[in-house]
């Protein structure tokens, strides 16, 4: 039996629980994060690409490369977009995306509708505000949903900080809340954590909550009682970070790719 992938699991549970709105989300979340192969009907020319349509409705993307070879059953060209890639491309196209067709558990039609509901959830920007920190607290009554969300989330995040930790706070002035601090962050990796961070809330399934996201050296003074009470998330760890190669189309938010 082929292993089954984070998007099958995924798929399968919100299916087991059609009336589970957290479940439904959690797929959402899934499709947004995971790369997927897009079928094209021509090799990418330049930041061009012309995908091959299911009843000129549907861009038809797979979760693995192995599943579009078998829908095809030969060689064909694609692209390796994540979801939130191809969504944002998708943005004023009345397309939805074909996942997985014929060739896994996972096989499901996302409308235009669907595409779009995910842009704007995908589109949320968090606020900024300065204010000092009073007291570092261990995080308290936090659903588990929420834990398993920046978990998964801060599992993408290779190379990004060196860690982070999640605890509640006290600022001075008044005003308490829950902080996911990050420590040892590269700087052009910060609007991510953030991003990333705001998405586990908004896919957890809670209807009303609020977190902060906080950056830290690893020299600060506030490192220590972070380490002492907090809740730690381990990022993935890479060498080279700094050695980039050269993006396939597509691949650079600033720069998605154009349909044809």
């Amino acid at each position: 039996m082929t292993e089954l992938t984070p998007l099958d699991q995924a798929h399968a549970a919100m299916m087991a629980a059609p009336d589970d709105d957290a479940a439904r989300l959690r797929f959402y979340e899934r499709i947004a994060d995971v790369e997927l192969f897009v079928l094209l009907e021509a090799e990418p020319d330049g930041d061009q690409i012309n995908p091959v349509l299911l009843e000129d409705s549907y861009v038809i993307v797979f979760d693995r490369s192995a599943r579009l070879a078998a829908y095809v059953g030969d060689a064909a060209p694609y692209v390796a977009l994540s979801g939130r890639a191809i969504a944002g491309m998708l943005d004023g196209q009345p397309l939805g995306m074909a996942v997985n067709i014929g060739v896994a558990p996972s096989e499901i039609l996302l409308p235009a509708t669907a595409m779009a509901w995910l842009r704007e959830t995908l589109a949320n920007e968090a606020g900024e505000v300065e204010t000092r920190i009073d007291r570092v607290l261990p995080p308290k009554d936090l659903p588990e949903s929420l834990i398993a969300a920046i978990d998964a989330k801060l599992a993408t995040a290779t190379g990004m900080a060196a860690g982070a930790w999640l605890v509640a706070v006290e600022y001075a002035g008044g005003g308490r809340g829950h902080l996911l601090a990050f420590v040892g962050a590269i700087p052009r990796a910060q609007d991510a954590l953030v991003r990333a961070a705001s998405e586990a809330l908004t896919f957890s399934g809670i209807e009303a909550g609020a977190m902060d996201v906080g950056f830290f050296a690893p020299g600060d003074p506030t490192v220590a009682k972070l380490a002492k009470v907090g809740l730690r998330f381990d990022l993935p760890q890479t060498e080279g970070l700094q050695h980039t190669p050269r993006l396939p189309p597509g691949s650079d938010p600033a720069k998605p790719p154009i349909l044809k």
